[in-house]
């Protein structure tokens, strides 16, 4: 089904999408029209399959984009619990950047969106494309979205915390939403302990008898506790090393 709601316009793709049943929020819909795919996919930006961006890495299908945050949305969206905790999110392998503006448009104006590459390329690409909209700039010059250079399977920690400054504290500095955009090996207990409480991780795993893959949902409650839910079968990069990466 997915293929054919490739549209001719920016709109016309979202709308498909969601007359399909593949986005059924009325925020998430918004929120992709928002944002012009054509800035962060560089061919065939209306057509719902993921394309290359260079250095190994993709830009997913955007139907996929859609499955990750309707699942994520009530990690993104300003809390009603912790209405005085702006949000936190996390994109672990954020390519191109996408997604990374999309959820700032859900998130509000005081939530941060922190996109982590281990490529300095990849870091390049994703704040040049948000760059090319007046509404990306603003972004990036708010820091509301930042591109970040590191390994995303430790997640993301600022500098400060790791070089003595104020101890690092997950209710503080920690994620409310982590979406992981490549298959990963396991959990990385780093993300996990990264999450607030609550919090939700959205993630590709690579099934250990090969060959195939699953999308998890896994959060955290209130007490720490931790529910993981495996939900469809997916085909993504693999998480790895940016040597290996690079090699594709």
């Amino acid at each position: 089904m997915a293929w054919r709601c490739s549209g001719g316009t920016n709109e016309e793709l979202i709308r498909n999408m969601a007359s399909k049943g593949l986005i059924k929020n009325d925020d998430v819909k918004e929120a992709f029209i928002k944002v012009d795919r054509a800035h962060y996919a560089p061919n065939f930006a209306y057509e719902d399959s993921p394309q290359t961006i260079g250095y190994g890495a993709t830009i997913s299908a955007p139907h996929m984009h859609a499955s990750a945050l309707e699942y994520l949305l009530p990690f993104i969206k300003p809390s009603t619990t912790h209405p005085g905790r702006p949000r936190r999110i996390l994109d672990v392998g954020s390519g191109s950047g996408y997604l990374c503006h999309v959820m700032a448009e859900l998130a509000g104006d005081d939530s941060k969106v922190v996109g982590i590459e281990h490529i300095q390329g990849l870091v390049d690409l994703g704040r040049d494309n948000m760059a090319r909209s007046p509404a990306g700039r603003s972004l990036l010059d708010s820091e509301r979205v930042r591109f970040v250079l590191g390994d995303g399977r430790k997640g993301w920690k600022e500098p400060t915390s790791a070089e003595g400054g104020a101890e690092w504290d997950a209710e503080r500095d920690g994620w409310d939403a982590i979406h992981v955009g490549a298959a990963s090996k396991g959990w990385h207990q780093e993300l996990l302990d990264q999450l607030r409480r609550p919090g939700r991780m959205f993630i590709p795993v690579e099934d250990p008898r090969g060959g195939w893959q699953d999308i998890w949902v896994v959060d955290k409650d209130e007490e720490g506790g931790i529910e993981k839910r495996k939900l469809f079968g997916v085909r993504y990069v693999p998480l790895t090393d940016a040597e290996e990466q690079l090699k594709r």
